[in-house]
């Protein structure tokens, strides 16, 4: 169900800022419900889902974000039909990108800040000789960093977490002479510490449903 407040929930998020919608729970009627609200940024988490609800919606005008963990073996069935990957975490699957992706795929290369075992991701000190060596695959269009908070975090240590994103990609904007205008970062329960630290995409699932 999603939130009856939903018009005044957006209303406070800033105008420049893009809400994409985490569908990992949600049908297909609540996302057009969600549409309906102004919401055309869905990102989902398997591939599965993913193809069942792009094909559900293919009449409407939707921008689909990949945010989960992609599978090199499963990248195929997907490639071609997603706007964004914030996930990318390796060579091997950029190998496979660039081998099936027909047009440049804007990507966030996803940074491991925190170290976690549990989590994907690039090392945060290897990021930026990943990103150069992501430089000589033409189908590869890297446009910002992805993270993941510690769940459970306080908003100072969130701060400095976001923080050291925001910091990784000015350093990586400075010495390879590239932009990188996105940061994807923070979700429901602390989006608001990431647009503080510069967050420009946040993946909000929870909170725009009655479900928090």
């Amino acid at each position: 169900m999603i939130r009856k407040d939903i018009q005044k929930f957006l209303a406070n998020i800033p105008k420049n800022i893009t809400i994409v919608a985490a569908t990992k729970y949600v049908d297909v009627s609540e996302m057009v419900y969600l549409l309906d609200n102004g919401i055309n940024n869905f990102g989902e988490n398997r591939v599965e889902d993913f193809l069942r609800k792009y094909e559900a919606l293919k009449d409407h005008s939707i921008i689909w974000h990949f945010i989960g963990h992609l599978q090199r073996n499963k990248a195929h069935k997907l490639i071609n039909k997603i706007d964004y990957l914030h996930s990318l975490d390796s060579l091997k699957l950029a190998e496979e990108i660039d081998k099936r992706r027909e047009t440049p795929l804007p990507c966030f290369v996803e940074v491991s800040v925190n170290h976690e075992e549990s989590k994907n991701g690039v090392l945060y000190d290897e990021t930026l000789d990943f990103i150069k060596s992501l430089q000589q695959f033409s189908k590869i269009k890297v446009v910002g960093l992805m993270m993941m908070g510690i769940q459970g975090s306080d908003v100072i240590s969130l701060e400095q977490q976001f923080g050291k994103l925001a910091t990784l990609r000015s350093n990586i904007e400075q010495q390879l002479h590239i932009s990188l205008p996105y940061l994807s970062m923070g979700m429901s329960e602390d989006y608001q510490t990431a647009l503080k630290k510069g967050a420009t995409h946040i993946r909000l699932g929870r909170i725009l449903f009655d479900k928090m």
